[in-house]
């Protein structure tokens, strides 16, 4: 489904209570518990190198598509629940791996809202992602699409259908620009990353505000993405992470993996979610 992953939960407090009641010294028998289901155990994060994480878990997955990410919020009938957060984001900052994972939210902010958003609103957000991509040196390709669309938007010469098209085309061609640069490939994951952040929470609250948590299986449930990111973390971006976040992003993504190991998703998994990436992205 959408490029903005999904996932995870708590299996931690049933195995405190467990561990509880085994080391109980009652000197009377306690009666029997009734059966109580295994608490879902996510699997452990792979010790994969880069390429082969990429090759797992293709680019689309991660990123996803505009025009797939807004039909999928239309047909799940949350496209009017979704609000974007104000987020104070320097894309001026001199740590670039912040910037990179600060310009993915800017990005999922974007695709998010293309059709909906007030002119004001979008060329704001396109703006912020110009400026983080131009600090990342994704090269003069890239920036000069996101300049001719950000003039588009400030004088109406596109409708949002014609916009949200040519999001698609960018698309396919951002990402890999950007490889082109150098040192650009150690950005990608940490965009993608900050993407799948900001989509996570914003698609979390829009399905608890339109009180749909069934749809939340659809679109948050994706554990090969959070796979994906664990594994980056504990292979060649354990030290490419901006250093306050990588610990609070271990946790909430080790919690985030559980989650999207279940079977489908309840209303409190899909606040956990939201909870989750909360308190990564304030961090930011």
């Amino acid at each position: 489904m959408l490029a903005f992953p999904s996932f995870p939960c708590r299996p931690m407090a049933a195995a405190t209570l467990a561990l509880l009641a085994l080391c109980g010294c009652d000197t009377e028998p306690s009666p029997p518990a009734s059966p109580t289901p295994a608490p879902v155990v996510a699997p452990p994060p792979p010790q994969l190198s880069t390429p082969e994480l990429e090759a797992a878990v293709p680019d689309a997955q991660l990123v996803p598509s505009p025009a797939e990410t807004v039909k999928a919020l239309e047909n799940a009938g949350i496209a009017n629940a979704i609000a974007i957060p104000t987020r104070a984001m320097d894309m001026k900052a001199a740590n670039k791996d912040v910037v990179a994972v600060r310009t993915g939210v800017a990005l999922a902010d974007c695709l998010l809202t293309v059709k909906d958003a007030p002119k004001d609103k979008l060329v704001e957000r396109l703006t912020l992602v110009q400026s983080g991509m131009s600090a990342l040196d994704a090269g003069p390709n890239v920036d000069s699409l996101l300049v001719d669309l950000i003039a588009r938007v400030k004088n109406d010469s596109s409708t949002r259908e014609d916009l949200l098209k040519d999001l698609d085309e960018m698309h396919g061609n951002i990402l890999p620009e950007i490889k082109f640069q150098t040192g650009g490939e150690r950005f990608i994951p940490l965009i993608q990353a900050g993407s799948w952040l900001e989509g996570s929470n914003v698609l979390s609250q829009a399905i608890l505000a339109a009180n749909k948590p069934d749809v939340g299986t659809q679109l948050l449930r994706q554990p090969a993405v959070v796979y994906y990111f664990l594994g980056y973390l504990q292979s060649e971006g354990a030290d490419k992470a901006p250093g306050n976040v990588l610990g609070a992003l271990k946790e909430s993504l080790t919690r985030l993996q559980a989650i999207a190991s279940k079977p489908a998703l309840t209303a409190a998994d899909v606040s956990d979610v939201q909870a989750e990436t909360n308190a990564v992205l304030t961090l930011l």
